[in-house]
């Protein structure tokens, strides 16, 4: 199933468009290929054997309208040898503008984890996005269009404290995002992206923030914290699941 609508998204929405470039050879152009890794590790032993491993890839490719952007972010956590917590989540959007602040956008989410409502969730939407500020120190955007979610729970592994439902989804869905970038200073910045999910079964609300200070031109370090929350959950479970992060983030 999943396979069916990355074909249907692939065919859909190209990747990346090459658009032509009549810029003089002999300015110093700025790459239009940007990525990113973070990486954190914490070990704790003693009277508590821990640790936990979080690791993330951001790449994207603007050239006048277009702009791809994919990323990847993996996070585990262990303690007395036992896994506590495991989520991978990968995606990739295009963005195609057609005015000075608006866009068409086609995006794809997915999530593998044991810990959440469901161990395997997948999402494609289409719709449109609007730049309300866009400066050197402050963007502002958001999107809204429609969707298609698949969902799939864990019964074999998953006990019964855990936040799952025993049916498979298979919904339309609507999806909205607010992201923001703030330079507050030369070395100090603010990221926050805002994503909401809605369908019949369930609403997720995911929150991503991060501060950067960086160390070098090529190396900071970032505060990442993830929160996820479900209108609907089993009785007696939070609705509510969150994780912070301390990274090193390199930059190419």
């Amino acid at each position: 199933m999943t396979k069916y609508w990355l074909s249907i998204f692939c065919l859909l929405f190209p990747a990346i468009v090459q658009a032509k470039d009549d810029t003089n050879d002999d300015l110093d152009i700025p790459s239009p290929w940007k990525l990113q890794v973070e990486l954190g590790f914490q070990k704790l032993t003693g009277n508590t054997d821990s640790e936990s491993l979080n690791a993330s890839l951001h790449g994207e490719y603007t050239r006048g309208r277009y702009r791809t952007h994919g990323d990847y972010k993996y996070y585990r956590y262990e303690k007395n040898n036992v896994e506590k917590k495991n989520r991978s989540t990968y995606g990739l959007q295009n963005d195609i503008k057609f005015t000075p602040k608006a866009y068409f956008y086609s995006s794809y989410r997915g999530l593998d984890t044991k810990y959440t409502a469901y161990y395997k969730d997948h999402t494609v939407s289409a719709g449109l996005g609007y730049q309300f500020i866009f400066t050197k120190i402050f963007t502002l955007e958001g999107e809204l269009g429609p969707g298609y979610r698949y969902q799939k729970p864990n019964l074999d592994e998953i006990g019964s404290t855990d936040i799952v439902f025993e049916d498979k989804v298979k919904e339309p869905i609507i999806r909205g995002s607010l992201k923001s970038h703030w330079a507050i200073f030369d070395n100090l910045s603010f990221d926050s992206n805002i994503t909401t999910v809605s369908g019949e079964s369930n609403t997720l609300v995911t929150t991503d923030l991060g501060i950067t200070t960086n160390v070098t031109q090529g190396i900071a370090i970032k505060i990442n914290y993830n929160r996820q929350y479900h209108s609907r959950v089993p009785d007696g479970l939070s609705k509510k699941d969150s994780v912070a992060e301390f990274n090193l983030m390199f930059s190419f």
